[in-house]
């Protein structure tokens, strides 16, 4: 597969979270406003760039009887990086997000990523797979987040968007509406794939 290919896989296909339903704790928790579901993906994109990068140079030197407590040890040195800078650069954001930036720690997503393909790839590839994972990644907390806070507030990053004529559904920005916008996005994309499935059929037959 190529490098392409690899990066791609991650935004669509092998959706982190709309396919594979992996880190829905902070993907449930933080996409209640743009900000915080922004700052969220990047934490998130550094963490698996780095514990990728790290694993694919120095796999061969990790033995296989440790290799996830090893793995585990990597991704909380980049955490508590991301952790330490959000907490001194952006301590209103840092305070927002709590402990789900340390929860990146349990990921299954970023420990995934450095089990099952970091560990058997070469650089390249697993930067490419790292990131378009974390793109992915932050590409839905987006989707989600921008539903919620317009629905929820009528709002969109802070700024109004929607005049006093709006009334905002308050659910929206409460846990409920998480896993109703989370339901319904992928109902749809699941819908718009088989449809899609259904037409490539008939179309070779």
């Amino acid at each position: 597969m190529s490098i392409f290919a690899e990066f791609k896989k991650g935004l669509w296909s092998e959706n982190a979270v709309f396919r594979q339903l992996l880190g829905m704790c902070p993907t449930l928790a933080v996409t209640n406003t743009a900000v915080n579901r922004v700052f969220m993906g990047m934490a998130t994109v550094f963490v698996l760039l780095g514990s990728a990068v790290t694993v694919s140079i120095f796999k061969n030197l990790i033995p296989k009887q440790v290799r996830l407590a090893a793995y585990v040890v990597i991704i909380a040195t980049f955490v508590t990086i991301a952790d330490l800078f959000l907490a001194g650069s952006f301590p209103e954001i840092s305070k927002a997000l709590g402990p789900y930036v340390p929860l990146i720690v349990v990921n299954c997503l970023v420990l995934g990523r450095a089990e099952t393909f970091s560990s058997k790839n070469s650089l390249a590839p697993s930067v490419a797979d790292a990131a378009g994972m974390g793109i992915g990644f932050t590409f839905a907390l987006l989707w989600l987040g921008v539903v919620r806070e317009i629905i929820g507030s009528g709002t969109i990053f802070g700024a109004q968007l929607l005049g006093g004529w709006f009334e905002p559904w308050l659910i929206m920005v409460l846990p409920p509406g998480a896993f109703i916008s989370l339901g319904i996005t992928i109902g749809l994309i699941n819908h718009y794939t088989n449809r899609r499935e259904e037409a490539l059929h008939q179309h070779w037959e």
